[in-house]
């Protein structure tokens, strides 16, 4: 794979941390800025929102520039959007902070999607998908642990100054490591192709479906995610210092899985498809029943986090390849699904915690979204991962 891909992917893994982050800050933001514990929980909802509605719109704003200006200028937006929360002592001013850098999160992703797809052979787009989502999963095992020490230690500002000097490097890559004429668009595809008709590929069924699937599992995977928590310290009776332990083996597993579902995902997504799908439902429900064993929870947490992302990844490689023909705003579509399902996994689960299931309610709310996407993906397992040369165009 090509250096600028890695180049990239270091940019992706300071959003990615920017983006979980906040899960082990909100105490901490409500007490700085005297606001209740709910409504600094609404900063995590702002940069979901920011996220899903910023993808379409920043590509769609971008479209005319190089790669290179786009993400340098996304990862500008994104630096003083975290300088600007960290200066900040209005919740109000630090809400909008979060859309912002959301916003350029998710315009960022977009244009880096689409543009690794052009730093590749046609065939490639899983493999160069699986480095820049690696900077996704390094973040959740390093990055979202490393900002909690460093809120617990120097405060929850140090997190936002420690994300803006970390994008830095990054934004020296993209320069560096981008060409200057760099566009947006495949090899043998026009970049001057209009806006209505790169549009007009939402009305392919594949390109939907897929993109429905890649929601589901990608909600499923944040369904339970977001709260393993409670899981760890009621349900296993662990200690509050095995939750990050929990997380990491979750993001190490998902680090795994994304690899693994790249080396698959050009040449054999209907396996991935077909295998890891069950797997993945029977893992979730293993989880439901075995939670209050420690050894069992331990090892499903990185069984999990492997399954999902290498299912979830290989389901976002086929976005890309049903958006060929939408050379600017392909990553728009795959960012967009991505982010429908981190945003809307933790609602699922969130209303299933007043059920008798109580604290694994959510593993069950992730079983269910599995199950609803294979009920849909077998049956068409053929029409969304056709044979190989159908597909790499």
């Amino acid at each position: 794979m090509p250096l600028p891909l890695y180049l990239l992917a270091v940019a992706v893994f300071a959003m990615g941390t920017s983006e979980f982050m906040l899960a082990g800050l909100v105490p901490d933001i409500a007490r700085g800025l005297d606001v209740s514990v709910g409504s600094a929980g609404l900063l995590t909802s702002a940069f979901a929102a920011g996220m899903i509605v910023g993808a379409p719109l920043m590509a769609a704003f971008a479209r005319r520039w190089s790669a290179r200006i786009s993400l340098l200028g996304f990862l500008l937006v994104f630096t003083l959007a975290h300088v600007a929360g960290a200066l900040t002592t209005s919740f109000a001013v630090l809400l909008i902070t979060r859309m912002v850098a959301a916003l350029a999160n998710s315009g960022f992703l977009a244009v880096a999607l689409s543009t690794a797809a052009t730093l590749v052979a046609s065939d490639q787009k899983g493999r160069a998908l699986a480095v820049l989502l690696s900077g996704t999963t390094v973040a959740v095992v390093a990055g979202v642990p490393g900002g909690a020490v460093l809120g617990a230690v120097l405060g929850w500002r140090a997190t936002f100054w420690a994300i803006a000097l970390l994008s830095l490097p990054a934004a020296y890559g993209v320069v560096r490591g981008i060409p200057s004429r760099a566009g947006t668009a495949p090899r043998g595809i026009s970049a001057r192709l209009s806006l209505r008709a790169e549009l007009a590929q939402l009305a392919m069924p594949r390109l939907v479906l897929v993109m429905l699937l890649g929601a589901l599992v990608n909600a499923a995977t944040f369904a339970t995610f977001t709260f393993l928590a409670p899981i760890v310290t009621g349900t296993a009776g662990l200690g509050e210092l095995w939750v990050p332990v929990v997380l990491v083996l979750f993001g190490i597993g998902s680090f795994a899985g994304v690899n693994l579902g790249g080396r698959l995902a050009d040449q054999h997504p209907g396996v991935v498809i077909a295998v890891g799908g069950p797997l993945l439902l029977l893992g979730w429900v293993a989880l439901a029943g075995l939670a209050v064993q420690p050894v069992a929870l331990l090892l499903l947490a990185f069984v999990q986090g492997t399954l999902s992302f290498a299912l979830g990844s290989t389901l976002i490689a086929r976005v890309l390849y049903e958006a060929a023909d939408a050379p600017t705003m392909g990553g728009s579509y795959a960012t967009a699904a991505l982010n429908v399902g981190a945003a809307g996994g933790p609602v699922v689960a969130a209303a299933s915690l007043g059920t008798d299931a109580g604290d694994l309610g959510p593993v069950w709310a992730s079983a269910f979204l599995i199950a609803v996407a294979l009920l849909v993906a077998l049956p068409l397992r053929r029409f969304i991962a056709p044979g190989v040369g159908q597909v790499n165009r």
